[in-house]
Parts: structure tokens; C-alpha cells; sequence
């Protein structure tokens, strides 16, 4: 298993234009910023990579968490893992929504798994959830892929964008064959790693500029039916 913690400065932050929800302009600080990689074969079959992050208002950090599996077994104590930095974060650090874009895909992929392996936990229903592609559809009536938005957002990547067939190719090789990992470049670990941070940590910057961004300002009461009302 590859753990990688990293703390990533953030600059000024203006409140004014990150997304209101639920009549809060500082949702930003209570919520999770969550993606996967994943391996889906007709079913879900593993995750490859769980990454996660929050805001750390007194070291004005954004904070990321993020595991991926070298083999099967670890596919697998991804699941345990991720069920305790979810319970941790809602218990310790009273984190109350998680912010996905085009969530449903990730939930369904870890709510099967966690069932599968008969895991207690399931995620979706956890925290109340904010689709930010959803957010994007209603405020534009148009859909949108999340390296456009980056676009938008003017995010540069400093990683480069991988496709999702390569990376689950990548993680089809790593559960059936417990050696592939080992023959793997260290610098293609790396840049799967780097492309998973970078997608967590943009839903941090496209949320908190949501309103210098997105041409139509939604009125509060519109933010909240329209993105499916983030509920507890």
C-alpha cells in the first residue's frame, strides 16, 4: 500500500464567491473534496486510488490523504481505510458534506465494494453531498467534463490528465498480478498519484470561486434545490 499525506499552501480565499449552500458561505471549511480511481470490468472490481482533502482553516492548508493499492490485498484494505478516515473526519474534525464532481460514479463504485467485502459503512447518505457538475449543469444548462471547468476555473495542472481506460488498465494488471507493482517506473506511481491529488485539490479551488466563475449567480434558495440540497 502507498500512503501519501501532502499539505498544499493556499492563498487569499474569498468567501464572497465560494458556493453557498444550505445559507452557508463557508461550507468550504466543513466539507471533504473526494475522487477515486478506479477498475470496473462489468462490475466494480477495485479501487486503485482513494484521494481526499480539507481545508485546514489554521494552517490555511489544504490537506490530502490519499492510498493506492500494489496489489489485491491492499485493493481491498483500501475499503477499511477509507471507512476510518471518514468516521474520523466526521467525528474529530466535524466535517458535515462531501464535495464530488459527478459523485455518483465514485459511490456506487465504493458503496458495491464495501458491501461486497461486508464492510459496515456506506458512504453515500454520510455527509450531505454537493455534485459540482450537477451545480455546473443547472447554472449553465450545459455539461461539462471536469478538466473544462478547470479551464474555466483557469487551474493549471501540474499533472498530466490521464485517461480512464490507461488507469484502469494499470489497476487490471496491479490485482491480478501481485509483481506488477514492483515493475512498475517509480515515476509512473508518482504520476498517477500527482493526477489523483490534482483533481481533489481542484473542487476545493472551483468551489471557493464558484461565483467569480459560473456566469449565472444562482440566488441561495436556487443554489439549493438546483445542486440537490446538500442534506445531513
Amino acid at each position: 500500500m502507498i500512503t501519501k499525506l501532502n499539505s498544499i499552501k493556499v492563498g487569499d480565499i474569498s468567501v464572497e464567491g465560494s458556493l453557498t449552500m444550505d445559507g452557508n458561505k463557508q461550507l468550504f471549511k466543513d466539507a471533504l473534496f473526494f475522487d477515486l480511481e478506479h477498475y470496473i470490468y462489468k462490475k466494480p472490481i477495485c479501487i486503485g486510488v482513494f484521494g481526499c482533502c480539507f481545508y485546514d482553516e489554521i494552517t490555511n492548508e489544504i490537506k490530502v490523504t490519499q492510498y493506492m493499492a500494489e496489489n489485491k490485498k491492499d485493493a481491498i484494505e483500501i475499503l477499511s481505510l477509507a471507512k476510518n478516515y471518514f468516521e474520523e473526519m466526521k467525528t474529530k474534525y466535524n466535517k458535515k458534506y462531501i464535495v464530488t464532481f459527478s459523485g455518483n460514479n465514485d459511490f456506487t463504485v465504493i458503496n458495491y465494494l464495501l458491501k461486497a467485502y461486508k464492510i459496515d459503512f456506506v458512504l453515500e447518505g454520510y455527509f450531505g453531498e454537493i455534485d459540482l457538475q450537477k451545480c455546473f449543469e443547472k447554472a449553465e444548462g450545459t455539461c461539462i467534463g471536469l478538466k473544462a471547468l478547470e479551464k474555466i476555473f483557469e487551474i493549471d495542472r501540474e499533472s498530466e490528465v490521464i485517461s480512464g481506460s490507461n488507469l484502469a488498465k494499470t489497476f487490471s494488471k496491479i490485482v491480478k498480478d501481485n509483481d506488477y507493482i514492483n515493475r512498475m517506473p517509480p515515476e509512473k506511481k508518482e504520476k498517477i498519484l500527482l493526477y489523483n491529488q490534482q483533481d481533489v485539490v481542484s473542487l476545493f479551488y472551483i468551489y471557493v470561486d464558484w461565483y467569480n466563475r459560473v456566469g449565472l449567480k444562482m440566488e441561495e434558495d436556487e443554489t439549493q434545490s438546483d445542486c440537490d440540497e446538500a442534506q445531513q
